[in-house]
């Protein structure tokens, strides 16, 4: 059985608002997602009494770091006293990435087919592109070896590969969940709740 581990998706982008696949560009958080960031941190204050105990890692990208760094501040912490793991980057969408699905409809009628259809095994073009399933793969080694109550922040991907490995949720289930970025994740005694 896994730690206590409160999991933290970054903090709005552009992309996202604009639903572009974001996959690895490294982009920034708008004014929304920092603020996003600042109120998760102070939902994790409230939670945790004693910070020490924790482990804080973040994926290595700017989104996440700064998320991690709002955070961190919002709980009195020093901001940029937490580890990074490059596992914990977001899917890498191939040669999709920067692209709205309507754009890539419009470029290729039908080029999206595929995705629709098995969300979870499909590998977007291009040599980077990676399925959820391949994540998964990537992840599972840095969620095995948790050993200390952590404080994660990192990718919607992520997240969702985590409701596979703890919950055993089914694929297509896991590809469409909604991943908060106003919320924390818990995952405490075997089971998963949004706060």
């Amino acid at each position: 059985m896994s730690p206590l581990v409160y999991f933290v998706r970054h903090g709005e982008t552009g992309w996202n608002a604009e639903r572009r696949l974001q996959g690895q560009a490294d982009t920034d958080m708008t004014e929304r997602g920092r603020a996003q960031a600042d109120r998760n941190g102070r939902r994790l204050a409230e939670l945790i009494e004693r910070p020490a105990d924790f482990d804080f890692i973040a994926s290595p990208m700017r989104r996440t770091r700064e998320t991690m760094e709002r955070i961190r501040a919002a709980m009195g912490l020093e901001p940029k006293a937490y580890s990074t793991d490059a596992r914990l980057v977001e899917v890498h969408f191939g040669d999709w990435q920067g692209y709205t699905l309507a754009e890539l409809e419009a470029r290729q009628m039908g080029s999206t087919a595929a995705r629709s259809r098995d969300k979870w095994a499909f590998v977007p073009p291009g040599a980077a592109g990676e399925s959820y399933q391949m994540l998964l793969e990537r992840v599972r080694p840095w969620f095995e070896t948790l050993e200390r109550p952590t404080v994660c922040v990192t990718h919607g991907g992520v997240i969702r590969t985590v409701f596979r490995l703890v919950d055993d949720m089914p694929p297509r289930e896991a590809a469409a969940l909604e991943i908060w970025q106003n919320r924390v994740l818990r995952l405490e005694g075997g089971k998963l709740t949004w706060l």
